[in-house]
């Protein structure tokens, strides 16, 4: 190359660059923004990739750079940067495999990522990798983890050691090698997780010895309790049941797991394996039975997914105010919005206790949540005809938090009378400017 004389830049290079935004801070509040831009390009990068799959490597390494580069610029609190980051990776590795480029060279490189992960963009990629590998690529990435995981055998207990054990269980359950994984585990140990993956394995072809390997991991899991795997267990377990012609032993079994632990959740695999003939009857002796069993908050979202109106007045009329604020708002606020129409009164007890939590815990950064919520009472307590009972809730709050500038300037409005303005979004301000700067020009 002469010297003074530059190679030509990639045209989508100084895309990847603009989006990125060198330089800028992106705050919480842009990031899904600021992703959905960076997706845009990758989706380009990724049409390109099926003529020109070596230009798109390129490529995909490049945005991996600036993506590193930006990472100390932003903040990722949701995870969405680091998410599309990981992305990027496993669309790089199949650029790789479509320009055909050596899997060992592919391999090396993603392991020396994965060694090197300051913003945890390789964090669990394991599965994914193993998932953009072709059967070439599979088999390159087992040889060199393998060789890793007879270097640390020397110490089972060493970090090493545990995550290859970890990512060579992801490459055979790609691959869907039941031997391979077993014997792995035979030198490592078996988990209830491994016992699931298996049957997963073999559920397809084999039910019996799937169900042999759910119920093997079922009894390691009632002497390792947070496995984690129990719940997959059980849903796998009836459903490989219920495949045999064992109906009334999966509908059965749904039945215990409601009653142990009354949830939506448990509630909809219940209904899921209840003859459609026999939903309304099975919808009643539920209900009936978790309220007997279930914590306050899972009843609250029992009954508001099931749209049981009457019951989430009855079960909310009987709790009292301090119960409720102990409550998270996952689950009040859906009952509150289901209460607003009928009960009005209810609801607002429940926006009480979702704003008193908000104060009482002093937790300044929702104290605008906290109104939202004590302004939404007010109204239910107008319709409900119970202003009184607003007033009531004026001065417990008045008392109690009366220190607290940053939150009692804003609640004495709404006591006033007054509504609360919504602030104007980042984008509906950068528009505003931008009107008036257009307007002073024209």
């Amino acid at each position: 190359m002469k010297q003074g004389i530059r190679s030509k830049t990639d045209p989508t290079e100084r895309e990847i660059e603009l989006a990125l935004r060198p330089g800028v801070f992106i705050g919480y509040r842009e990031g899904f923004s600021f992703v959905s831009k960076l997706e845009e390009i990758a989706a380009k990068i990724l049409k390109l990739g099926a003529t020109e799959p070596g230009r798109a490597v390129g490529l995909y390494e490049t945005f991996l750079a600036g993506c590193h580069a930006k990472a100390d610029e932003l903040d990722d609190s949701d995870g969405g940067f680091g998410q599309f980051a990981h992305e990027l990776i496993c669309l790089w590795i199949k650029a790789r495999q479509a320009s055909g480029a050596e899997p060992d060279k592919t391999v090396s490189t993603l392991l020396a990522w994965m060694d090197d992960d300051p913003y945890a963009f390789c964090h669990e990629i394991e599965k994914d990798a193993a998932a953009a590998f072709d059967k070439a690529g599979l088999a390159a990435f087992e040889k060199q983890i393998r060789r890793r995981f007879e270097a640390a055998s020397a110490d089972p207990s060493s970090w090493p050691y545990r995550d290859c054990s970890i990512i060579l269980r992801a490459i055979y359950c790609s691959q869907r090698n039941v031997q391979a994984y077993t014997r792995l585990t035979e030198e490592t140990g078996l988990e209830p997780e491994d016992c699931l993956a298996v049957a997963k394995l073999l559920a397809p072809r084999k039910l019996g010895e799937a169900l042999d390997w759910i119920e093997r991991g079922c009894a390691l899991d009632r002497e390792k309790p947070w496995s984690g795997a129990a719940y997959e267990l059980k849903r796998l377990r009836r459903e490989v049941l219920s495949k045999l012609g064992r109906q009334d032993e999966a509908r059965e079994a749904a039945w215990v797991e409601f009653l142990q632990h009354p949830s939506k959740f448990s509630y909809q695999d219940l209904m899921t394996i209840v003859p459609k003939l026999e939903r309304k009857e099975w919808h009643e002796k539920a209900l009936d039975g978790a309220a007997t069993g279930a914590d306050l908050g899972s009843l609250l979202e029992l009954f508001t997914a099931t749209k049981e109106t009457e019951r989430l007045a009855k079960l909310v009329r009987g709790s009292s105010q301090e119960t409720l604020k102990k409550v998270s708002h996952y689950f009040t606020e859906p009952a509150a919005k289901r209460l607003e129409k009928d009960h009005p009164d209810l609801a607002a007890s429940l926006w009480c206790a979702q704003g008193m939590r908000i104060v009482d815990a002093k937790k300044s950064k929702y104290y605008d949540a906290a109104l939202s919520n004590f302004e939404r009472a007010r109204g239910c307590y107008q319709r409900a005809g119970l202003a009184t009972e607003w007033e009531k809730t004026v001065r417990q709050v008045s008392s109690l938090h009366f220190r607290k500038s940053g939150f009692m300037n804003g609640f004495q409005a709404l006591a006033a009378g007054a509504k609360r303005v919504e602030q104007p979004s980042f984008l509906e301000r950068a528009k505003a400017r931008w009107g008036e700067r257009h307007r002073n020009h024209s």
